[in-house]
């Protein structure tokens, strides 16, 4: 299985307590920022991207599906071979690729290319965060350990949160090329400080597992597949029907390969114990919605609100200030005055909060009525980022510390390659659908109108509206997404309440303690 700790393999005393350490930790933060950053940063930028290469809605959306597949699809991979030939070497090439790639999609010319190149470049994130986790998990240990992945979810939190105000900048002075472009800066400086870490394998790795790796990746892709296509054709078309129940049946297949190799690359042993189950099934309850916010309220704000790609940004401030802080802190706070359990049910609940607050949101409506569900929302995933990477490696012995971050980093990027997709194909299609009801005159240009709202450009779609009928026309689609919006934020409230339900009910502190 991935990223597989080796406890012969410890550290010495002073890369734990010396300059070395920090160092370290350093090097996996500055690799690891770029990965959400390359989430979020183009959401802002897609706009002026898609004008710009002449992009259609399901090309646009692939710039963003294509690199969140690939990324959570090649995870287990690309710990196999840091198994097999270092986690140091792989987390230096995983951030060459990354880097290369970035390069290709600032120059690209064809929406096609760069949405391969994003797909690459999800490859080098893969090798990037398998490789960085278990680097910590290796290097650390008790409460120097709780530290390094308190850095590690800042840098998760910064990358997500920095995107959207790094991205509208970047867009305003470089156009959408400079969200790339920023890539190969911070990259350079963390390939820098990596000779810093010491290198280590698993003497027992063995070869990649093909086979579950194929299913595996092709259920992603089928399923992120499917959701765009129910963005473009609707749920009941067939491309979108057959994408699913391909995604069921490779899944399946990926089940019953997994049970059946010597050392399968998703132990499928550790979900026996439920409160393991919970832990890593956490991004779905905390980063699901968090992701949505991020790449949907910038374009919501540019298309129907009206603002610029560097005003969007600055509107989401405060749901990301609370990560920039709260990762640390809560460091220090979890087994001292609060317990895992408690800190991960609170977040879960302070999001359902924001949630539901957000039903709030209208065009044009004024920013301060906004501060106050965004920074509960902010507040909440910022005190889970603090939490979620310690207990998942924690949860089960020290020796099989990397197998559980790799699972808990795959369910973490599936997660967020399931919400970036299916948020979009939800808003797509029910925009659509609620645009024809209300407004049937607008019928024929209803799916374009949707999608290019989604999308935060509509000046294309407006164009092929009467001059007279744009005003209404506007309003009407500002209203069917609007709608979309609010129905979206009820699914993610539920989904989080629920969340710490469970949470709250199942996860026993005792195991966290006593495994880790």
């Amino acid at each position: 299985m991935t990223i597989q700790t080796d406890t012969r393999l410890t550290p010495v005393p002073e890369q734990r307590e010396g300059e070395g350490s920090v160092l370290v930790m350093i090097a996996v933060a500055l690799a690891s920022v770029l990965l959400p950053l390359a989430i979020t940063a183009p959401a802002v930028a897609m706009p002026d991207l898609t004008v710009d290469l002449a992009s259609d809605v399901a090309g646009g959306q692939w710039v963003q599906n294509a690199y969140g597949v690939t990324f959570a699809a090649c995870m287990l991979a690309a710990g196999t071979l840091a198994d097999q030939f270092g986690r140091r070497r792989v987390l230096a090439v995983g951030t060459v690729v990354f880097m290369a790639m970035s390069l290709v999609a600032a120059l690209s010319t064809d929406i096609l290319v760069l949405d391969i190149a994003r797909g690459l470049q999800g490859i080098g994130a893969a090798g990037v965060l398998t490789s960085g986790a278990a680097i910590l998990a290796a290097s650390f240990t008790g409460r120097r350990r709780i530290q390094a992945f308190g850095v590690l979810g800042t840098s998760f939190g910064a990358g997500l949160a920095l995107g959207p105000v790094l991205g509208g900048a970047l867009v305003g002075l470089a156009g959408w090329r400079g969200v790339f472009w920023v890539n190969l800066v911070v990259g350079a400086a963390a390939l820098l400080l990596m000779p810093r870490i010491r290198e280590s394998k698993d003497p027992n790795a063995t070869r990649v597992d093909w086979a579950g790796l194929t299913a595996f990746s092709a259920s992603l892709f089928l399923l992120a597949l499917g959701f765009v296509e129910a963005g473009e054709r609707g749920w009941g078309h067939p491309a979108t029907v057959g994408s699913l129940v391909g995604f069921a049946v490779f899944m399946a297949a990926f089940v019953v390969i997994e049970q059946r190799v010597a050392r399968p690359m998703f132990d499928l042993s550790l979900f026996r114990n439920p409160t393991f189950v919970v832990v890593v099934c956490q991004p779905f309850t905390i980063t699901f919605g968090f992701v949505v916010l991020l790449n949907f309220l910038p374009p919501y704000f540019t298309g129907v609100g009206g603002y610029t790609a560097t005003q969007s940004g600055v509107l989401l401030l405060p749901l990301m200030l609370p990560i920039f802080v709260l990762p640390l802190l809560i460091g220090r706070l979890v087994g001292d005055r609060i317990s895992p359990r408690m800190l991960l049910t609170l977040s879960s609940l302070l999001i359902a909060v924001g949630s539901v607050w957000l039903v709030v949101l209208e065009p044009g409506q004024p920013w301060g009525q906004l501060v106050g569900p965004l920074l509960v929302f902010g507040l909440g995933v910022g005190s889970a980022f603090g939490a979620m990477d310690n207990a998942a490696v924690s949860v089960v012995p020290v020796e099989r510390a990397g197998m559980a971050s790799g699972i808990f980093n795959t369910m973490r990027i599936a997660g967020e390659t399931v919400a970036v997709a299916a948020a979009g194909g939800f808003l797509a299609s029910y925009a659509r659908s609620e645009l024809i009801s209300s407004s049937p005159e607008f019928a024929q240009q209803a799916p374009r109108l949707a999608g290019e709202a989604t999308q935060g450009r509509l000046d294309a779609a407006l164009a092929a509206v009467a001059p007279a009928r744009r005003p209404e026309a506007l309003d009407a689609v500002a209203a069917s997404l609007t709608s979309g919006m609010h129905v979206a934020f009820i699914a993610l409230a539920v989904l989080a309440g629920a969340g710490a339900l469970i949470t709250f009910l199942v996860v026993k502190d005792k195991e966290l303690k006593d495994a880790g």
